[in-house]
């Protein structure tokens, strides 16, 4: 059941039509996304069940098909959108889960974690919560930051408290023991938003 959940997700991913390099490799923007998320759930908390697995690697299921331009672009807009998306990939992987055997109890745990409910009351919402963290931080914070040239230092300090502030201290100690790589230019700026807390 686990082996064709997981081949069930990688085969929707790889369907994405946005692309990014890995291994020198062009592949499917959100295929890549999930691999990183198992590599780093498998880094961060090895001991982890099957199911945190498939929420780790459903969590951004299928994302292109829900893009940001098809809500209003304001900050309700955005959370709106946000809380669409975690619905629609809660619904994915369940689907998926549903279509390989797994029983009610497993998939409504793997919804509510995917979909984060409760995050800081629920150790597996807060576990992917963690996870996408974690991958936002040494995959893509960096290229975040390049692509938003108009925000000045005190909007960068303010996203990432924001960040931190989602994480269990479980993923602080992991970051601060060097656990993840740091996007280099913006350490120093990681550095003092993390001072200002």
């Amino acid at each position: 059941m686990f082996e064709q959940v997981i081949t069930s997700i990688d085969k929707a991913n790889k369907q994405d039509p946005n692309h990014e390099l890995l291994d020198e490799q062009k592949q499917a923007k959100e295929h890549v996304y999930a691999l990183r998320m198992t590599q780093m759930l498998n880094r961060f908390a090895p001991e982890a069940d099957e199911l945190m697995h498939i929420a780790v690697r459903g969590q951004h299921i299928e994302r292109w098909r829900s893009p940001r331009s098809d809500f209003p672009m304001n900050k309700q807009g955005y959370h709106q959108w946000r809380s669409a998306l975690y619905e629609f990939h809660a619904g994915r992987v369940v689907e998926l889960m549903q279509q390989a055997g797994y029983e009610k109890q497993a998939c409504e745990r793997v919804y509510n974690a995917v979909a984060k409910k409760q995050i800081k009351r629920n150790p597996d919402s807060q576990l992917v919560e963690d996870i996408a963290s974690l991958v936002f931080i040494e995959h893509y914070m960096l290229a975040f930051a390049q692509s938003k040239p108009d925000y000045d230092e005190q909007k960068w300090i303010g996203i990432l408290q924001r960040t931190w502030q989602k994480m269990s201290p479980q993923a602080h100690d992991f970051v601060l023991a060097g656990h993840i790589t740091l996007p280099a230019p913006l350490v120093p700026l990681i550095e003092k938003a993390l001072s200002g807390e």
